[in-house]
């Protein structure tokens, strides 16, 4: 098959996993059940997972569409790492969520709706973008250290462990 065949087959596998990903966010802001986002993971054509924004329905601040898609398809695939699948998400993703992708290790990332696009209907994200590159002093959240020592026993009964798995 000559090569533009085959990027236009893949451009409308990925047009059409994104088109799920904001149907889903749609849906989700009608329903009442979260805010207006959606996530689909998949590899090629087949999905793996779905997920909405569950942050109001299940109390939880963690519960955005990309976290919920994520959490889902290791379930689905039994394992931490989603190396081989793409996700597509109706907004470009909050710093959680980007950090959650690259955590589990996807290969892509496909989206629709800018983060100013969701600031202008009030998920502003801003503040977030502001905070992270400064130093831990400099942040508008107090953070102390302590037990600097204490801290680091963890990491070393870790690096003693033989058969752990790495990440």
């Amino acid at each position: 098959m000559p090569a533009r065949y085959l990027l236009v087959v893949s451009n409308q596998i990925h047009l059409s996993h994104l088109r799920r990903a904001l149907k889903l966010a749609s849906t989700n802001a009608r329903s009442g059940a979260g805010g207006p986002f959606g996530a689909v993971i998949a590899t090629g054509v087949e999905i793996i997972s779905e997920g909405t924004n569950r942050v109001t329905a299940e109390m939880d601040p963690t519960a955005h569409a990309e976290v919920c898609a994520i959490r889902e398809a290791c379930r689905r695939l039994s394992r931490f790492s989603l190396q081989g699948c793409t996700i597509y998400s109706s907004c470009e993703p909050c710093p959680m969520c980007l950090s959650a992708i690259y955590w589990a290790r996807l290969d892509a990332l496909y989206f629709a709706g800018s983060r100013e696009d969701a600031a202008g209907a009030g998920f502003d994200d801003s503040l977030l973008y502001e905070q992270i590159p400064l130093a831990v002093g400099e942040r508008k959240l107090p953070t102390v250290r302590l037990l600097q020592d204490e801290g680091k026993q963890a990491f070393q009964a870790w690096l003693k462990q033989p058969d752990r798995i790495p990440y």
